[in-house]
C-alpha cells in the first residue's frame, strides 16, 4: 500500500486548547503521524512518497471559497493586529448561534474567526495554512492513485479533517481530507462513493458535506453524542435529506463499549455499504477507539486492528485512507499499522 505522507504537518503545532475550562497543552501533536511513518518504515508495509501539489481550486470541490480565502490568510492577520500575536496561537472567542446571521462576512478577525469555527479547543497557528493544505494534497494524491488502479492507498496527513465542514473549522480539523478524497473519486469516475469513518468521534464535518447527496454513503460508528464530542450531531435519526435520503448511517455506541460489539457495529456499517453498491471507498482511521486513547470512551485493543483491516478489504472496494484521530501517542503507530497490514493480508 502505497503511503502519502505530509512533510509539513509539524509546521501545525499549537500551544494550548481549551478543555473543559483550562488553557491545556493540546492532545494533537506532531509526534502522532511521525510515530505511524516509523512503524510503516519498520513493518515495509509500502512506499512512502510526497504529495502531489494542487492548486486551492481544488479544495473548493468541497469547501466555500470565503472559508478557504480566510484559512488562506488568517495568520498573517492574527499577527497584523499585534506582533505579539505572533507568539501565541489564535482561538476564537465568539460565535454566531440560532438566529444569528452567517451570511454577511464581518471586517473584524475575531467575528469571522468565530464565523467559520465551532469550539475553542482548535488552535490556529503559523503554519497551519500550509500543513492542513499539503494534507489535503496527500489525500487527493491517494485519491488519485486509486483512480489509477492502485488497490488502496493512505494518506498520512494531520492536522486531521473528518469535524472540518464545508465553511467550519474545529475538533483539531480544518480541511477535509475524506470528503475532498471521496469528491476526487467522483470526479474521477467512481459513479457512487462510501465514506467509512471509525473515529472514535462523529465527522460531523463529513455529514454535513455529503447529507443531501445521494452519490456519498457516509456511515460512522462513534461515542454516543448524548455525551461525546462533538455532541450536536452523529444520531442515529439522521439518515440524510432531499436527494441524500437514506445516505447517512449513524451507529452511534456507549462509552465502554469492547471490541465484539463495535465489532458488530462494523459489519452492519459495511453491510450497508455493499447494499449501497458503492464502487469506491474512503475510510476515516481513527484509532482513538483504543483502549489507552486519553480522550475516548471504547475499549479495543492493538491487536483487534488487524481484524478491522480484513474487514475493510473484504468489502472488496478500491480504498483510501485518511489518518484522523488517535491520542493515545506511544500506540497510535502500532494501532494504525496494524489495520493496514490486516487490509493488506486480506486483500
Amino acid at each position: 500500500m502505497i503511503t502519502f505522507y505530509n512533510d509539513r504537518h509539524s509546521l501545525h503545532q499549537g500551544r494550548v486548547e481549551m478543555f473543559r475550562g483550562a488553557l491545556v497543552p493540546c492532545f494533537e501533536v506532531a509526534a502522532r503521524a511521525d510515530r505511524v511513518l516509523d512503524e510503516l518504515r519498520r513493518r515495509r508495509l509500502g512506499a512512502i512518497e510526497p504529495a502531489q501539489v494542487f492548486d486551492d481550486v481544488a479544495l473548493t470541490r468541497i469547501h466555500a471559497p470565503r472559508y478557504v480565502e480566510f484559512l488562506r490568510g488568517a495568520w498573517d492577520e492574527w499577527v497584523a493586529l499585534d506582533p505579539a500575536n505572533g507568539q501565541r496561537d489564535a482561538l476564537p472567542s465568539v460565535w454566531p448561534v440560532r438566529g444569528h446571521r452567517s451570511d454577511v462576512l464581518p471586517e473584524n478577525f475575531a467575528a469571522r474567526m468565530g464565523l467559520f469555527s465551532f469550539d475553542a479547543g482548535t488552535p490556529l497557528t503559523a503554519g497551519t495554512w500550509h500543513a492542513a493544505r499539503t494534507g489535503a494534497w496527500c489525500a487527493l494524491s491517494a485519491a488519485g492513485r486509486v483512480l489509477a488502479g492502485e488497490r488502496a492507498a493512505f494518506a498520512l496527513t494531520r492536522p486531521p479533517g473528518h469535524h472540518a465542514g464545508q465553511d467550519f473549522f474545529g475538533g483539531y480539523c480544518f480541511l477535509n481530507n475524506a470528503a475532498l478524497a471521496a469528491q476526487a473519486l467522483r470526479d474521477g469516475g467512481a459513479g457512487r462513493v462510501a465514506v467509512l469513518d471509525i473515529d472514535y468521534h462523529h465527522g460531523n464535518g463529513t455529514q454535513c458535506i455529503f447529507y443531501d447527496r445521494a452519490d456519498v454513503l457516509y456511515a460512522s460508528l462513534h461515542g454516543d453524542p448524548r455525551s461525546e464530542y462533538p455532541f450536536y450531531l452523529g444520531h442515529a435519526d439522521e439518515t440524510g435529506a432531499g436527494a441524500g435520503r437514506g445516505c447517512n448511517l449513524n451507529l452511534p455506541l456507549p462509552r465502554g463499549t469492547g471490541f465484539e460489539t463495535w465489532f458488530a457495529a462494523l459489519g452492519q456499517a459495511l453491510r450497508a455499504i455493499a447494499g449501497y453498491r458503492a464502487e469506491a471507498l474512503v475510510v476515516s482511521l481513527g484509532v482513538d477507539t483504543f483502549a489507552g486513547d486519553p480522550i475516548s470512551g471504547f475499549r479495543l485493543q492493538s491487536d483487534d486492528y488487524f481484524q478491522v483491516g480484513e474487514a475493510l478489504a473484504a468489502a472488496g472496494l478500491p480504498s483510501v485512507f485518511v489518518f484522523e484521530g488517535g491520542y493515545a501517542v506511544d500506540a497510535v503507530g502500532i494501532n494504525t499499522a496494524n489495520v493496514l497490514e490486516g487490509f493488506q493480508r486480506r486483500a
